[in-house]
This record gives structure tokens, sequence and C-alpha cells, in this order.
């Protein structure tokens, strides 16, 4: 099969990218590096491109620095990017951009044309730029405006509000690719294990602007790190003339599989391919629900009890060591694989989400991942989405994330009360076929085969102001956490992915939520290995104490990675 080949060329302060392409054949570029970068206003474009930052990160690492970045600021309303990039060759059928994340609303323009716009911050931003593209070696110019902040954003929309940050850094997050592909070509694959009959179902979406009449669809299944093929057919599809898009079906043996698990994450490919394109899709032969009888998680048929931590990454984004870790693949997997060394099989990524290849890496290390959806609202925030600004992004994580097998909940909020997750659900639900659990924070579970959380905070008390709380007290305190009124409503499994209230920063010194716990229980002359120490026998006695009494079907830690400040 011919290849394209794509090279690099720096010149000055940009960073270009020369693709030599071959029609017919599907060629995914990345736009990742070094990009130039202005400020102003959300409108008009800058008069200079003046600084540079990388991309993915933040534009809190600019080069020069912008000033007072991720905090309300008169000094602009939006940071501006430009990339410049050639393509070899004539344009292909179908040229896409493809944003993986960015934030705060993002708007594109390629060669002065422009190519969409796309308010979700934490969700893909998919664009045809086919008609803007200029092959043969001429210069593409790529520009790209984010807002600010959180206040660049129309009402109702998701924003990410966290009652403990304090910075909202803006930036293109995630990566940035051009995918030049012929026609047909296939939009997204949806693979559904079935380890009961050893196979897997796909679902694919395929355009078909040519109306091209009948077709052969490919479909190649072969182990991920081996390459060893496992089954190979192809389809023949007819009656198309009068469609210029179709969905494909079908369900392929996969003998003697390997189940995916954290103990054993065992990973196959499939290959799609169409007269003009070909995609791949890596999954796992895995299936998870819960059981509304014994309120346990149940593992490819087994009951699997989910031992864990937490992620807050868009906390550590605050974080003043932070750097470039979050987007280098080898930090990432160490952070990981340094998760594992505790026991743990289980990960929360808490009020938002990571880049995409993080989900690459738990697929692989072997994590269970609760994948939780940036609404924090408690009973009243001063952001409010709406189920319509909702439902889209739901729809779009829905598609981004659906053939990792480490993904096991769709987690839709965190400690609120709003009708406008349980909206957002009844709309999407339906789409994913593997029909994984959802969660509904503080609000009515929508189904008995779901999870609720449950945070039994028990040290908050001093922080409340009440009498402090002792370990001595815990032979009266239930082994089955407490729950909102509207949680209680069905008989959902419980998860305790949040406990203890005894957070210390990196230096061992209390959080601002800690100073008076710890006051109280090390005393006001305490020093940093006193209160270390204190952390960890009563972090460790919690944990035994709720993992013991087998009333939940998992107990996360709160947290893992967070920020220090």
């Amino acid at each position: 099969m011919k290849r394209w080949v794509c090279g690099l060329i720096i010149g000055g302060m940009m960073l270009g990218v020369v693709v030599s392409v071959s029609a017919q054949e599907r060629k995914v570029i990345s736009l990742d590096g070094i990009w130039q970068v202005g400020q102003g206003s959300m409108e008009q474009e800058p008069a200079a491109f003046d600084r540079t930052a990388p991309v993915p990160g933040l534009l809190d690492m600019a080069s020069p620095p912008f000033e007072k970045v991720g905090a309300p600021s008169d000094l602009r309303q939006a940071f501006w990017y430009r990339r410049i990039f050639k393509v070899e060759g004539k344009v292909p059928d179908a040229a896409m951009l493809l944003i993986h994340k960015a934030r705060y609303g993002t708007k594109v323009w390629l060669n002065g044309t422009l190519a969409g716009e796309h308010w979700p911050c934490f969700t893909p931003a998919f664009m045809d730029v086919t008609s803007f593209l200029k092959g043969d070696g001429q210069e593409n110019s790529l520009v790209i405006r984010v807002g600010a902040g959180r206040e660049a954003l129309p009402k109702g929309q998701p924003d990410g509000w966290d009652f403990e940050k304090y910075l909202y850094i803006p930036g293109i997050y995630d990566s940035v690719d051009l995918i030049l592909t012929g026609n047909p070509y296939i939009v997204n694959i949806q693979t559904v294990p079935q380890i009961d009959k050893k196979m897997v179902r796909i679902v694919a979406e395929i355009n078909n602007p040519g109306k091209l009449d009948k077709m052969e669809v490919g479909c190649t299944i072969r182990e991920s790190k081996s390459g060893k093929v496992v089954h190979a057919e192809s389809t023949g599809v007819g009656n198309l003339s009068d469609k210029t898009a179709f969905p494909f079906t079908g369900a392929y043996p996969i003998p003697d599989c390997q189940l995916w698990s954290p103990e054993n994450p065992f990973l196959y490919e499939i290959e799609l391919t169409t007269p003009g394109d070909s995609m791949k899709a890596r999954f796992g032969m895995r299936s998870f629900r819960f059981d509304p009888q014994t309120k346990r998680a149940i593992l490819n048929g087994q009951t699997y009890y989910m031992r864990g931590t937490n992620v807050c990454i868009y906390r550590f984004f605050e974080d003043a060591l932070r750097g470039d870790k979050p987007w280098r693949a080898e930090w990432v997997r160490r952070l990981h694989e340094q998760f594992r060394t505790m026991n743990w099989n289980s990960i929360r990524y808490c009020i938002g989400f990571p880049p995409d290849f993080w989900y690459d890496i738990a697929d692989e290390v072997g994590f269970l991942i609760q994948d939780e959806f940036p609404i924090w609202l408690l009973s009243d925030a001063p952001t409010k989405p709406t189920a319509d600004k909702i439902i889209p992004e739901y729809t779009e994580w829905m598609r981004t994330r659906w053939n990792h097998p480490c993904v096991v909940i769709w987690d839709a909020q965190n400690e609120s009360f709003t009708p406008e997750t349980a909206k957002a659900i009844a709309a999407v639900r339906g789409l994913d076929l593997s029909n994984r659990p959802w969660e509904n924070g503080w609000e009515t579970p929508q189904s008995p085969t779901d999870a609720v959380e449950s945070h039994p905070y028990l040290f908050i008390r001093n922080w409340n102001g009440q009498k402090p709380f002792r370990l001595s007290e815990m032979p009266t305190v239930s082994g089955l956490p407490n729950l909102m009124d509207p949680q209680k409503k069905q008989p959902a499994s419980i998860i305790i992915n949040e406990y203890c209230w005894l957070w210390l920063n990196r230096d061992g010194s209390p959080t601002t939520l800690t100073k008076k716990v710890y006051a109280d229980l090390c005393g006001p002359d305490s020093t940093a290995d006193q209160r270390r120490l204190t952390y960890a026998r009563t972090l460790a006695a919690l944990t035994e104490f709720w993992r013991t009494h087998r009333q939940c079907a998992g107990v996360l830690n709160f947290c893992g990675l967070g920020y220090s400040r």
C-alpha cells in the first residue's frame, strides 16, 4: 500500500508541515508543534503574532509570556494562533481538520476563509476544510481563535467552573490533526464487544459524497501489540446511488479472544476500508455493568471491586511545577504505572478530561476510568449549563471515547443539583451500544443499573465549625455512606470516589481547607513529617473501613493528582 510522506520544514518562527499526498488513501497529519500566537478581540485578528506557544499546551506557556493569563483582564478578549503548512500534490477528495480540545470557544479560518466555529471546550471540533485547502506545495495559513476565559462563552455553555480553582487558562490543550483521504470516507467507528459470543459488532458511519452505487467494505482485526490478524473479510454494499452517507454494520468473530481487564490489558485493532479510505480503531474485549441486586461492579461476568484514586487535570493545570508534563507521554505513562504500584485498578478523571492520549495509556496500563464531565455546581454556581448546550457536547464526548475499554462509566457531573444533566443523559444514552452505566452526581440516577457517588468527608466538621471528628468515633459510623435525597430514588450502586479531607500541599503544609483539621489533630506547631504521618495513617484506616464493609462498588481516594499551591 502506498503511504504519504510527512516532513517538517523549520523557517523563522514558524514550524511548517509539508505533506505529500496520493489520492484515495488516508493520512492523518499532526499539526502539533510551535505555533505563532497573538492577543486581541474576539472578532478581529491581531495586527501581529508576536509570540510562540506549543500545541498542545496552554497559553501560560507562551514565549515571551503573556500577562495575567487565565484571569479576567482588560488586556485581551481572545488569543489567536497561526500555523503555516504545505500540501504537496493535489488536494485529495476529503480534507478534515480535527482540533481534539481547545478552550474557550474555537473559531477557525483557513487561508482567510471561515472554516467553522465550535463552542464546546472539552470535546473535539471536526471541520471540513476541503474547499479551502491549497495543494501543489502552496502555503496554507491556519488561524485558530480561542476565548481568553470562561466569560467568552455563550450563556448555558459548560465552562468547567470549579469552586476550588483560581485560574481558567485558555489554549489548544490537545492535538490538532489534518485528515486527508479519498471518497467514500469513514467518519466514525463504534466497536461493541460481545464477549459471550467471542465476537465484536461494529457500527460505522460512511460518507459517500460521490454517490457511489456499490462498493466493497473490508474489515481486518488484529492483535494490537503483535499485529497478528485474527479475522479478515470483505462485504459488498449496494444501492447507494441516492445516499451521500450511510451506516455500515457487521459482526466479526474473534476466536479464543483474550478479555481486557486491568490485570490483562489486552488490546485489538480493527481496520475498516472503503475504495477511498481506511480507518483504524483500537478496542478491548470486555464487558462492564453494575448489578442492581448485589450493588457490585461486574467486569467480564465476574464481581470486581474498584480500588483507586482521582486525577483532577484542570486543577493540575494551575500547579507551578506542571510545565509540559500533561503532554509528555512518558510522564503520563509513569504516573499511571505508579498508580498501579498502589494496587489501584480504577481512576476517576475528575471534573474534566485530560488529553486524548491519556486514555490510550489507561487502555495499555490497565485502568477502569470513571470519565467525569466538567460540571460542578453544588446547589448554586455562577454558571448554569443547560441541556441544549450539554447534549451536543455529551454526544461528541461519547463518540470520541466509546472504543476505549478503560472507559467504563459516563460520569455526567460532580456534586450538582440540576435537572439539566438528566435531560442530556436521556437524549444521548442510546448512542452507546455497549450501554455503559452513567453516574449523575447528586441528582437522581437514571437507571437502577447506574451508579451514584458518595463523598463521606468525616473530617469536614472542623472546616464547618463543628466538633472535630476523631477516629475513635469510627465504631459509630455506618459502613453504608450517606446519599443525597435525589440519589436514593433508584437502587443504584454506590461508588465512594472522594473521602478523608486531610489534604496536604507538596511541602507538607496544610491546604486552605485543612488548616483547622491539622491544627486540631496535630497541634498548631506540628511539622510536615508529623502531618504526613497523620495523613497516611488516617487515610489507611478510612480506606480499609470503607473497603471491608463491602457496601460500595468502589472506593477511590481523592486525589492522586491535583495542584499544590
